[in-house]
């Protein structure tokens, strides 16, 4: 998160830009170009508070829509910001330079779905928890899960690499998407992959386009790989006196055996929100849980269960129950409204998805501790600890300056401390606006100079989602 945020920037020449929107017009039709301030403003917002209105927006229905928007922007040397459904929590779809936003959420088809090469074809707009509505009617499912799954739209997913609490078993979106249809800022079209799980003819363009921000290319199909519905689901709630005593807990269950499907973490801020919502009963003493979710065929699932048992037994548990379907849907629903509950409690939520190795988890929990005590700032910590990746909220007010004045120092420290212990500064969210002061902190100088080589080729004249990924200077 970076405080010092630019100013919103006003149109440079308004009959220049009059022009490109009546071609715009003509290209498409009048109803999906949208000016007026109203209209503007929907789209100057996300999840992370900051505002920053666009000059128009574009609302694309097809391939075709994307194709001449970013043909005529190009031509008019006009920069274009992707947008799927705004849930995003670093300021990647916000028009921090000005330019117009492509909006994605009328691109909503669910194309096909096989079940015998599991796949699935979807357009970006399609809402996460709308596939794995329809998925679960054929006995499938898209493995990645955001918390956001029941408004944030798949093109985001891909644009972020989202990922969730399924990550310790199965993975991230790059690890589930087998080919991709996007559109280059000059409008050509480019199909990478296909429909199959193996083929290794020539570089991974899809990799490559499946965590870049939409910055290189507007996604306007994929294919996606599906997985078959586990049988059975079980979930642990594993409470601990202290947050030391759950890390280990983390670092044994991960060292041994078979993985866990998720491992989430939440701290004694997080478990005071849970008690005061009443939604789940627990011990005051508790100052750290797990929940473990175990998930595989029916008859294998009691020697899971009593697999991990048997390691945490080995450790100093307050309680350790097995909760029942109906107290296990209670309990997730509760761990996916501490997000939303946090905007309730300070101005201002500061949310940073950090990661380290799985080891390290103690030294980053402790780190963090220290940092909330130093600099008299309320953090809340959970997350998905079976990947090493938490997310560190801050909780703070704008209208007090002193406050504000130590956020950056303290994000600042924060991010030393975890490339300190060999982890990265985003494990979901992305860099955006927000983290890019950063990113030479954790890229050496080739590597960042390689990106931005990649960067031009795909977009020489930089008009597509300026201002994000890339610092603007290398900090010291």
């Amino acid at each position: 998160m970076n405080p010092s945020l630019p100013s919103p920037r006003p149109v440079p020449d308004a009959e220049h830009f009059a022009r490109l929107l009546e071609r715009l017009r003509h290209a498409l039709s009048a109803e999906q170009v949208l000016q007026s301030v109203a209209e503007r403003e929907v789209y100057a917002w996300d999840n992370t508070g900051s505002r920053f209105p666009p000059w128009a927006v574009v609302l694309a229905e097809s391939s075709a829509d994307v194709q001449e928007t970013l043909r005529l922007c190009h031509e008019a040397q006009v920069a274009v910001i992707p947008r799927g459904a705004g849930t995003g929590n670093v300021g990647g779809a916000l028009a921090v330079q000005g330019g117009i936003v492509l909006s994605l959420q009328r691109m909503n088809r669910i194309v096909e779905v096989s079940r015998e090469d599991r796949l699935a074809v979807v357009e970006p707009g399609v809402v996460h928890g709308q596939l794995q509505a329809q998925l679960k009617n054929e006995g499938l499912f898209w493995p990645p899960d955001p918390s956001s799954s029941r408004s944030c739209s798949l093109g985001g997913n891909l644009a972020m690499c989202a990922a969730g609490a399924n990550a310790v078993r199965y993975g991230v979106t790059r690890d589930w998407v087998l080919g991709l249809q996007a559109v280059l800022m000059d409008g050509s079209l480019l199909t990478t992959g296909g429909r199959t799980t193996k083929g290794v003819v020539g570089y991974d363009l899809t990799g490559l386009l499946i965590g870049s921000e939409g910055t290189l290319a507007v996604v306007t199909q994929a294919t996606l790989k599906l997985a078959p519905l586990p049988e059975s689901r079980r979930l642990l709630r594993v409470l601990f006196a202290s947050v030391e005593e759950a890390t280990q807990a983390v670092c044994l269950l991960m060292a041994e055996g078979e993985a866990p499907t998720a491992i989430e973490f939440l701290d004694a801020s997080a478990l005071d929100l849970l008690r005061r919502s009443g939604a789940v009963l627990l011990p005051e003493q508790g100052k750290a849980l797990l929940l473990i979710e175990l998930s595989g065929s029916a008859a294998g699932m009691e020697s899971q269960v009593a697999a991990v048992l048997a390691r945490l037994q080995r450790l100093s548990c307050l309680e350790l129950l097995q909760a029942g379907p109906e107290e296990a849907s209670t309990i997730w629903a509760a761990r996916y409204a501490l997000s939303p509950t946090l905007k309730k409690l300070a101005p201002k939520r500061i949310n940073e998805d950090v990661v380290v190795p799985v080891s390290r988890l103690p030294e980053l929990l402790a780190g963090v501790e220290e940092l909330s005590k130093e600099y008299a700032i309320p953090i809340v910590n959970f997350g998905h600890a079976g990947n090493g990746n938490i997310h560190v909220n801050l909780l703070v007010d704008p209208a007090h300056a002193e406050q504000m004045a130590v956020v950056e120092p303290l994000l600042a420290r924060l991010f030393r401390l975890v490339l300190s212990l060999q982890g990265s500064l985003s494990g979901e969210h992305g860099v955006g606006m927000q983290k890019k002061p950063y990113v030479a902190w954790e890229l050496d100088p080739l590597s960042l100079r390689i990106q931005q080589q990649l960067k031009a080729l795909f977009d020489p004249l930089g008009l597509l989602n300026p201002g994000k990924i890339f610092p603007d200077s290398v900090p010291q």
